[in-house]
């Protein structure tokens, strides 16, 4: 018989390859079955254009086919009319084929139903393959405009000037100039403490919303200098980026004071806690508002890299009913 840690080191070897091999038998599978769809479209609108085929035949061939081959999904009418559409859409643009090969069917759907501009089309199957998001997650990102939101936004950093060339790209990526925490269902303001609880209670959410490759480390980190000791809000560790990643909240608005706090902080955790191997730390200063200027020449100053954005926890009111409905104190009255 195999000694004990022999045995495990064995196990452990044939169960990774196991796993290994699963992961690249779907990913292949998931890319035969789009291929499959694609073509199967392709055929459909070939028929329809050169034989005027209506719908009838498309469910005659629906039902014919579930009939023939035993066991067969995925083959409905309105599906059938989603692989000529998915045909119809995709057919010449091999830009946008790259990415749809890679993202299931499920998201596919979604994307072809939810997005007509081909740019945004190809925002969003990019970032599915990018950040491996789930069919809800893609949802959201839609229905939140992530689209627009990705070039539309000004953010605040220091990047450019504290980070080598190679991580720019990456860390700019990383950073958002705003933050929607609506899941936390906070209906008015919110204590700094509260808010940071709220958000260790939905790290799972948290995460999401901050993007791919940030894992959680602690909340109210301690770090030590001499005889001190210092707490960090949220601490994170960014895989793509290979650094730490600290998160300090603050409920009201952005303060000068606070980038040289955090610049602090910095680098105390990387003459601390840093290992060898990882990169410089980021700092994320989340809060509830912020002033871009103010924001501007409170990061001249400092040598650590770090960015500055707001948080959103209620959903903000369309600007054409601004001012329209009546305030929390008029509708008191109103029941008196």
């Amino acid at each position: 018989m195999l000694p004990g840690k022999t045995y495990e080191k064995i196990y452990k070897e044939i169960a990774d390859r196991i796993t290994a091999a699963r992961i690249k038998a779907n990913s292949e599978l998931g890319n035969i079955l789009i291929d499959l769809y694609y073509s199967i479209g392709g055929i459909i609108y070939e028929r329809q254009k050169d034989e005027g085929w209506g719908k009838s035949v498309i469910r005659r061939l629906s039902s014919d086919l579930r009939k023939k081959i035993t066991g067969l999904q995925g083959f409905s009418e309105s599906n059938l009319e989603y692989m000529r559409k998915f045909y119809l859409e995709y057919k010449g643009k091999p830009s946008l084929l790259k990415y749809v090969k890679k993202v299931p069917w499920g998201h596919n759907m979604l994307i072809l139903q939810k997005v007509k501009d081909y740019k945004e089309r190809q925002f969003y199957l990019k970032s599915t393959v990018i950040y491996g998001w789930t069919r809800n997650v893609l949802l959201n990102k839609i229905k939140f405009g992530a689209y627009k939101k990705s070039f539309a936004e000004y953010k605040k950093h220091n990047f450019k000037k504290t980070l080598p060339a190679h991580l720019l790209g990456q860390a700019e990526e990383s950073l958002k100039s705003s933050y929607n925490l609506e899941f936390l269902n906070v209906s008015g303001p919110i204590a700094e403490r509260n808010l940071e609880n709220k958000m260790i209670f939905h790290i799972k959410e948290v995460l999401l919303e901050l993007g791919y490759g940030f894992t959680f480390v602690g909340s109210q980190y301690k770090i030590v200098l001499g005889k001190k000791e210092y707490f960090l809000d949220l601490l994170f560790f960014h895989r793509r980026l290979q650094c730490l990643v600290v998160i300090e909240l603050k409920a009201g608005e952005f303060k000068p004071e606070y980038a040289g706090k955090m610049n602090f902080y910095l680098e105390v955790l990387d003459s601390k806690v840093k290992m060898e191997h990882e990169n410089p730390s980021i700092g994320i200063i989340l809060c509830g508002e912020k002033d871009d200027l103010e924001v501007e020449y409170s990061l001249k100053s400092t040598n650590r890299a770090m960015g500055v954005a707001e948080y959103q926890v209620t959903k903000k009111l369309p600007k054409n009913l601004a001012g329209k409905l009546p305030t929390a104190s008029e509708l008191k009255k109103g029941l008196k």
